[in-house]
């Protein structure tokens, strides 16, 4: 269920999300303007305001798009093999493509100099949410199916995921200079990690993950429908 929506209003908040991700990774939060968004998209201050109705609205369109890419990126794989859907493969996945996303990257890991006051906007919630990483219908699926350690809830794990995620998006800043790894090194430290954490001891068979999928995907459809309806505002609503 992925809206595509080829109009003029489309490409032309395509552009405005273009100049204010420049900015933003350029020159930070606090002084990427609408008026200089504005100038550089090539479109009037109140053009902005059509689609998105304060600021705030507009970098969390920027951020909505970047996820759109990356959960794209996450259905294309489950598609491609089913197995990706397991916790630890879906989860080493989304580490990757966020810490790979300038954008994403700065959001979870917190990153002050480039989103400065947007950190304590309820604007940017949404995208730094258990929601995004994984929600409860995604893992009840997997609990349905078997796919879950034995006894393990989703709502089990409403905290724990969370702090495992971000503990792992944020603690270089933490850590001695010695311990240095690199990107896809830390997806596999994290992918083994959840493993045991929260997936059977015995690996399911195959064709548990084949039957799962489906329904897997159709949320993850579901967020890129919602998360794409958050990018392009209010004026494409209107079409």
């Amino acid at each position: 269920m992925v809206d595509q929506q080829p109009t003029d209003q489309t490409e032309r908040a395509d552009r405005i999300l273009d100049a204010a991700k420049e900015l933003l990774l350029r020159w930070g939060y606090r002084r990427a303007t609408i008026d200089e968004i504005a100038r550089r998209a090539g479109v009037g201050k109140g053009t902005v305001y059509l689609h998105w109705r304060s600021r705030e609205q507009l970098f969390f369109a920027v951020g909505a798009r970047e996820a759109v890419a990356m959960l794209g990126e996450v259905v294309t794989a489950m598609r491609h093999d089913p197995q990706e859907i397991a916790l630890h493969r879906y989860m080493r996945r989304f580490f990757l493509e966020a810490m790979s996303r300038p954008v994403l990257r700065a959001i979870f890991t917190r990153d002050a100099e480039v989103l400065d006051r947007f950190l304590s906007s309820p604007a940017r919630r949404p995208l730094q949410s258990a929601k995004l990483l994984a929600s409860r219908e995604y893992l009840g699926v997997l609990a349905d199916d078997g796919l879950l350690r034995a006894g393990l809830r989703p709502e089990d794990l409403d905290y724990t995921l969370p702090a495992v995620m971000f503990g792992f998006f944020g603690i270089d800043p933490l850590l001695s200079p010695e311990v240095a790894l690199a990107l896809a090194d830390k997806a596999d430290q994290l992918a083994d990690t959840l493993r045991h954490a929260f997936e059977p001891a015995k690996p399911p068979p195959p064709a548990r993950f084949a039957t799962a999928a489906p329904r897997v995907i159709a949320v993850f459809d579901r967020h890129v429908h919602d998360y794409r309806r958050a990018t392009y505002g209010t004026a494409t609503e209107k079409r």
